[in-house]
């Protein structure tokens, strides 16, 4: 691969998933795109460039934008952003929304589902709260690979071993040979649609809580700024965003600011130089997530 037809692909990946490469991810690149060729009978990188500039075929297109879409996740990544829904933002919710008895969360790239179904296990114990609450968890992600297996709900032993507690594991997933699949209600509870941040997404509607999770960090500072600004047009004025561990609004956009007391939870700024309303705890403090097994 030349240096120039290396530039063209961090330009056309750029333009079409807005991921960012540096000079010295041509690497990365190479891994990933070779075997796309192999996939679509091209002998080389050269031949794949080519294809690409006569832009007459969707179906490589659309593989070299998934191959380089990062889709490391697990259930119950990082802790804590799952713990704030259970803890905090639900019990708000089941405050603020008492009228409309109406909940909709919104996952952006989701990835294989992992994300999504955490909540929804977490919505599930909490079933007897919500009796009588339309609930909608809407999932995205630019990649129809991906949202095909998280529709399945299906994982291998590997995956279900990454974060999920074995009480879980054992109450909402059943063995399917070798592999273990999430129960059909809470597969159910999660709509699946593919979108591609770069594009609009006023099709969605507003939301309440939106989890945007490590998909951030791998754009350049206007794109970012870009997404966060269209994010806050999705939701509600006393709603939340959740950003990943090393993702942060500041210096990026004016229409969202952090929470002062939670790391991550992003709101509305109410006005300059303002936070938003500090959201109310619950009156009882709820037990920890179950801790996975000693045999795990």
């Amino acid at each position: 691969m030349t240096e120039q037809e290396f530039d063209y692909l961090r330009a056309y990946l750029k333009q079409r998933s807005g991921l960012a490469l540096t000079p010295e991810k041509r690497y990365l690149v190479e891994s990933r795109l070779n075997p796309v060729c192999r996939r679509f009978g091209l002998a080389t990188l050269h031949d794949l460039v080519g294809t690409l500039k006569l832009a007459r075929d969707p179906a490589i297109e659309r593989a070299v934008v998934e191959a380089m879409t990062t889709n490391e996740t697990f259930f119950f990544r990082d802790r804590t952003p799952f713990d704030l829904f259970r803890d905090v933002l639900l019990p708000q919710a089941l405050v603020r929304r008492a009228s409309q008895r109406r909940l909709r969360i919104w996952c952006a790239a989701s990835s294989t589902g992992q994300e999504p179904y955490s909540l929804a296990i977490l919505l599930q114990e909490a079933a007897a709260r919500l009796a009588g609450w339309q609930v909608e968890i809407v999932a995205t992600d630019l990649s129809t690979e991906v949202i095909e297996k998280a529709k399945l709900g299906l994982y291998s032993h590997f995956e279900v071993q990454r974060g999920l507690p074995v009480q879980w594991l054992l109450k909402y997933f059943s063995q399917v040979g070798e592999q273990w699949q999430i129960a059909a209600s809470l597969r159910a509870m999660v709509d699946y649609r593919p979108i591609n941040l770069l594009s609009g997404f006023e099709s969605l509607g507003c939301f309440d809580v939106i989890y945007c999770r490590n998909v951030l960090i791998y754009f350049d500072a206007p794109t970012k700024a870009d997404i966060l600004g269209r994010l806050a047009e999705r939701l509600a004025p006393d709603g939340a965003i959740l950003l990943g561990a090393a993702e942060t609004v500041i210096g990026l956009t004016d229409r969202l600011c952090p929470h002062p007391q939670h790391r991550g939870l992003y709101g509305h700024a109410l006005a300059a130089g303002r936070s938003p309303a500090p959201v109310s705890a619950p009156v009882a403090a709820p037990p920890p997530l179950p801790r996975l097994g000693a045999a795990r």
